[in-house]
């Protein structure tokens, strides 16, 4: 396996991620497929990454001796820190690419893995002459926020009323205008760039004094300037300047409490067999709570399966058109009178945020997921469940060096326990030291348990991390 774990999308969106560059070392999660005697990884990055952060995943490997392991890992390092994309980078240094070649034993037993899969992804697999196991990027459209709404169109999805394909102020404040005549009621809408990335594209429009009748559209027009964008130091002539370049949406808000965000994740194998893979609750955050933080798994009783039976519907549709890999369904859900009511929200043709903690569980535990149920249990029939974040922040955590962080896990017990099928992993490890930014995934065999766990290594990391006194 090839991996090369590049985020690739625009530029100044992802700039805007505190540490996005690190945001690669989320996929060292597939170093645990070294447990495979036979399996040799490729792991290429921008930066090279640091010796202890290797071992703290291979340490996680049971049954295979460390030295065997690492024997099939190969790291090979763009040693680039640029705000360029990594697949693009890699492009540019044809060496690099004679070594990836040179790391390859038997080309016709190997395949590219990617975190997004773009024209950039697909040059660099043929310049390679290797497979990729992931959704071809013609059929890319299918995964943007305008081609979400068609597919859960198609596929008889619920999904707000909105609008798609917009390009331009005159088209959010045209679509803008229609939602609220449809709607009077209608209290906020957002607005969301095409491919914007963990909800740092969306904005929130309020109606909130608007007049009736022909004014309404001149009225929003010059509203736009209080579009309350999701990303920080965001500007309105920057933001509608992303939007002529990919496009867009407008879709009412959803309303109510209480509301959660689920999602559902389903598998396309290249035979076009559609397999459901997990469920999830995210945890939000930013202004309107459209910020990714974090996950619980599974999703919550009440409505797990209801959103997984919803998310096949628009994973056959994608089927059909022909996409492959990985991909989630995210979804907006309210309680009311009648139960939970679920909103598609959008479709992820990517890994993405739940993701490598899900891959994380299956490899330290060996379990099995059940769409039957929607939960997860190991080898022995113990029921697991996790929280997981990749925001764990604190300034008082800049300086930790990963050295320091894995002597804080060993003296404090903050490790996965493969007798219990309980404990906890980290990840983003490189991104500490620099930005106080860290990734946590805690398994309990009870969702109280795992965040239990989460809350318990939070506040070892910050008595740890308290400022020395050197009197």
């Amino acid at each position: 396996m090839v991996i090369v774990p590049s985020i690739t999308f625009d530029r100044e969106v992802m700039a805007r991620i505190t540490g996005v560059h690190h945001y690669e070392e989320r996929m060292l999660c597939l170093l645990l497929l070294l447990r495979l005697p036979r399996t040799r990884v490729v792991y290429i990055t921008s930066t090279p990454i640091a010796e202890p952060i290797i071992d703290y995943y291979l340490h996680f490997l049971s049954g295979i001796p460390g030295q065997h392991a690492r024997e099939r890992l190969v790291l090979l390092s763009c040693y680039d820190s640029s705000n360029v994309s990594l697949t693009a980078k890699i492009l540019a240094r044809p060496r690099l690419i004679q070594r990836i070649r040179d790391a390859i034993p038997d080309p016709a037993a190997a395949h590219l893995t990617f975190f997004t899969v773009t024209p950039l992804e697909k040059k660099l697999a043929l310049t390679l002459d290797l497979p990729i196991y992931g959704c071809d990027p013609a059929l890319s459209c299918w995964g943007s926020k305008s081609g979400s709404r068609k597919i859960f169109a198609e596929a008889g999805i619920p999904f707000p009323a909105g609008f798609e394909d917009l390009r331009d102020a005159d088209g959010i404040a045209e679509a803008l205008t229609a939602l609220k005549r449809a709607n009077p009621n209608l209290r906020r809408a957002v607005v969301k760039l095409n491919e914007g990335f963990s909800g740092e594209g969306n904005a929130v429009f309020h109606y909130k004094g608007a007049p009736k009748g022909k004014a309404l559209k001149a009225w929003i027009l010059d509203r736009l300037l209080a579009l309350a964008f999701e990303a920080e130091d965001m500007t309105l002539d920057a933001y509608l300047e992303k939007f002529t370049e990919m496009g867009g949406i407008a879709e009412e808000f959803i309303e109510g409490a209480p509301k959660r965000s689920p999602s559902a994740q389903f598998r396309i194998d290249p035979t076009g067999k559609l397999e459901t893979v997990s469920t999830h609750d995210q945890v939000l955050g930013g202004q309107s709570r459209q910020i990714f933080l974090g996950c619980r798994f599974p999703a919550d009783a009440d409505y797990r399966i209801a959103i997984q039976d919803l998310g096949r519907r628009a994973g056959e549709v994608l089927a059909e058109k022909g996409v492959l890999g990985r991909f989630g369904v995210d979804f907006v859900s309210v309680a009311g009178a009648e139960g939970w009511q679920h909103h598609a929200i959008e479709i992820n043709l990517r890994k993405g945020g739940t993701t490598h903690p899900f891959l994380m569980l299956q490899f330290l535990t060996e379990g099995r997921y059940d769409p039957g149920t929607g939960l997860f249990a190991s080898p022995s029939g113990k029921p697991c469940f996790y929280y997981a974040s990749d925001n764990l922040y604190s300034e008082r955590y800049r300086g930790l060096t990963p050295p320091d962080l894995i002597d804080i896990a060993a003296c404090h017990g903050l490790h996965f326990n493969a007798a219990s099928q309980e404990g906890v992993a980290f990840h983003l490890i490189g991104a500490l030291s620099e930005f106080g930014k860290l990734g946590i995934l805690a398994i309990g065999n009870t969702s109280a348990k795992a965040l239990a766990l989460y809350k318990h290594s939070i506040a070892i990391l910050d008595k740890e991390s308290a400022p020395a006194s050197y009197a």
